[in-house]
């Protein structure tokens, strides 16, 4: 399948119209996705700037590749998150190691081969794990006994240890559950788990709850979960998972649909936004979010979320404490009808309930491009000089896509609270097209990134729309420069 790598070359240069003056949402950008005739599309940069890359094939075998990442223990090995329920690990020698290191597929839900949202989503390596040996893992249980009758599912976050005999292993008999989420639907899970390069908190992404418009059942009825403060979907928590006296911790409310370890398994930091508020779950840290299925940050510890749109738009947030981020006011930059999905309204507000910004994305796709934002990260490699600095991630259907900040934009004084963001701050960054020559037939489906220890990027592809345990046309590849390719390892 010919696919094509959008990005902004270095010396790309040429200002935007910014929002006026106190305005965040980011409406009417030059880089803002546009609506015309029940359809969206995404300005792109001109064909004539365009540079080529290639990927190398580095593994195959795998079900639905969701995630790469490395342990942060000088050891080069790759652990590869597969949805179906197993963590494998490359070793630094580029072979495949036949057994797991971690396997849940005893504790999940069951899949629907076809299609699925659910599974095991994500791990992160605690930032001391070489000493440690703590691995935390984001993945979908069976209902819980306490969760509301004829809801869906519910989703963990573990702690893991890794077996003391045996460092290609975890222990799979010392899982704690730190936090457990019930949900109405089997869709909008986030899930994507980090712990944050700046101050060591873990942070955890969870989706609006599932289905269409955040309604229906389990979403508040006037405004959506995602909108409704009192609850813990639709938001980014922050947690701290080596000081569980941190932070003064109430108890979820009676009828909470969500269980916590909080002041037991973790701590909540101290400068969480909304720690003050008892009717707010401790834990939040940003919310007005639709399903963030995947996070990263920056060199300079910056958080960057992609949100899964609606109909419409596909968008990339830096996110920050306290930011309100307009799900369901807005998709992306535009305003949302919950009673007519495909045509937005001309006007809304820009402010949220209690009179916040809504804050508005620094990317923003049209369907042109896919169906659904699949997120990546910034490259802070050094194999593709023209890519430094530039967010790279991609569309479902196996486009790529990555973007460049406005000149002058400086990542070090992004601030920690959404209080103090400017419109310049997040102005919008700025796409264009590049060509992938593949050593060999890429795959239909793009369903993640990842980074290795010397942040150069990987791709996850898969040759199936669904985690089908039959198949196993999965398979990880290194973004290079062109044409440096090398045959698939097994």
């Amino acid at each position: 399948m010919a696919s094509v790598l959008i990005f902004v070359l270095a010396g790309f240069a040429g200002a935007q119209e910014l929002p006026d003056t106190g305005n965040l949402t980011n409406t009417g950008s030059a880089y803002a996705a546009e609506y015309r005739n029940g359809t969206s599309t995404t300005p792109l940069a001109g064909e004539n700037e365009t540079l080529n890359v290639s990927l190398e094939p580095v593994a195959g075998g795998f079900v639905a590749p969701l995630m790469l990442t490395d342990a942060g223990d000088g050891t080069g090995r790759l652990f590869v998150v597969d949805q179906v329920g197993t963590v494998s690990i490359i070793d630094r020698n580029g072979t495949l190691l036949e057994e797991p290191f971690l396997d849940v597929r005893d504790r999940m839900v069951t899949l629907n081969p076809s299609f699925d949202e659910r599974g095991l989503l994500s791990i992160a390596f605690h930032p001391a794990f070489r000493e440690n040996g703590r691995v935390f893992a984001f993945y979908s249980a069976p209902l819980r006994q306490e969760g509301p009758e004829g809801w869906d599912c519910t989703n963990r976050l573990s702690e893991f240890r890794v077996d003391p005999a045996d460092p290609d292993q975890a222990d799979m008999a010392s899982e704690r559950v730190l936090l457990e989420i019930d949900k109405p639907q089997s869709t909008h899970n986030g899930g994507s788990i980090a712990f944050g390069p700046r101050d060591g908190y873990l942070y955890v992404p969870l989706g609006d709850g599932g289905g269409a418009g955040d309604s229906g059942t389990g979403h508040t009825p006037e405004t959506g979960n995602a909108q409704d403060l009192t609850n813990i979907y639709g938001s980014v928590l922050r947690i701290d998972v080596d000081d569980i006296s941190a932070g003064s911790v109430p108890e979820p409310p009676e009828n909470a649909t969500w269980a916590t370890g909080a002041g037991t398994l973790y701590g909540v930091p101290a400068d969480n936004p909304f720690l003050a508020n008892a009717s707010i779950p401790p834990e939040t840290y940003a919310y007005g979010f639709r399903n963030p299925a995947f996070i990263s940050f920056d060199a300079e510890g910056n958080l960057y979320v992609a949100d899964a749109g609606q109909d419409l738009f596909e968008e990339v947030s830096l996110v920050t404490g306290g930011g309100n981020y307009g799900w369901r006011l807005r998709e992306g930059t535009h305003c949302f009808d919950l009673l007519s999905f495909r045509t937005p309204p001309g006007t809304c507000e820009a402010v949220g309930r209690p009179g916040e910004s809504l804050i508005g994305p620094i990317i923003e796709g049209g369907r042109d491009l896919g169906p659904v934002i699949i997120g990546g990260r910034v490259y802070n490699g050094m194999t593709i000089p023209d890519l430094a600095g530039r967010y790279v991630f991609g569309y479902w259907n196996g486009n790529f896509v990555a973007a460049t900040p406005p000149p002058g934009w400086n990542a070090s004084a992004f601030p920690g609270s959404a209080e103090n963001l400017t419109p310049e701050e997040i102005a919008m960054w700025r796409l264009q097209r590049l060509n992938v020559t593949p050593a060999e037939s890429m795959d239909a489906f793009l369903l993640g990134f990842g980074e290795d220890e010397d942040s150069e990027l990987y791709a996850l592809m898969t040759g199936v729309a669904g985690p089908d345990p039959s198949t196993a046309t999965g398979r990880v590849w290194k973004i290079v420069p062109a044409n440096a390719t090398a045959p698939l390892r097994t």
